[in-house]
């Protein structure tokens, strides 16, 4: 039998890396599906580890225990809305059409992963209890501003908005339209009569979040 040579050690490296990855990569998968389906007291590692081929002694070794899971899967969750709002080409824009743009957006993101929102109406049960120990989530409150600060900063130079409100504010106001459409459907229609998830309603609200926004900020 051959003995392995320093090459062949080296080579064999990456795949098992490709490896850790991939499998992190899959228990996170699962197991923000399973926290925004059963809440965090209800999912179990056990039943995230039958549905990755995995265990869990070796969940927690990649993740140490299911608080960490659960905040390593909000932190993943986050991101994604993050970088598509830094990777949102604005600034060549109008400012109210940029405003229009960036709630857009997050209008397309939240309805299509009702999983955040999800995860994120769980952990405000929690009181943020998970958030408040993440390193990574308290460093993407700038990015979630900065775009919209330029925004804002454009539009009060130009004449066009008015200068008592901060990025936070129109954040707060796009987060609540778009939140609400997905976190509150089911009482909503059941309520009303109206699913806001409809389609036939979809074209009607992205224009609407955005008219609000609009107007509020040109209103003197």
């Amino acid at each position: 039998m051959a003995v392995p040579t320093s090459d062949d050690v080296a080579r064999s490296r990456p795949e098992r890396v490709r490896d850790a990855d991939r499998t992190r990569s899959e228990i996170l998968d699962t197991a923000a599906r399973e926290f925004a389906e059963k809440g965090f007291d209800g999912a179990r590692v056990d039943e995230i580890a039958a549905k990755t081929r995995t265990t869990k002694r070796m969940i927690y070794y990649y993740f140490t225990n299911k608080d960490q899971l659960f905040v390593e899967v909000l932190e993943r969750a986050y991101t994604v809305i993050r970088s598509l709002e830094q990777d949102l080409d604005v600034d060549h824009l109008d400012p109210a059409e940029a405003i229009r743009q960036l709630a857009g957006l997050t209008f397309d993101h939240h309805e299509s992963h009702p999983d955040f929102v999800r995860l994120v109406s769980i952990e405000n049960i929690h009181r943020a209890e998970h958030i408040a120990r993440s390193n990574a989530l308290s460093n993407l409150a700038n990015p979630a501003l900065d775009v919209l600060a330029r925004i804002l900063a454009r539009g009060r130079e130009a004449g066009q908005f008015r200068d008592d409100v901060d990025a936070l504010d129109v954040h707060m106001a796009i987060s609540a339209f778009c939140v609400f459409r997905t976190a509150n459907r089911h009482t909503f229609n059941a309520i009303f009569g109206r699913d806001m998830l409809d389609p036939v309603h979809r074209d009607h609200h992205r224009r609407m979040v955005g008219d609000l926004l609009v107007s509020y900020l040109t209103t003197r």
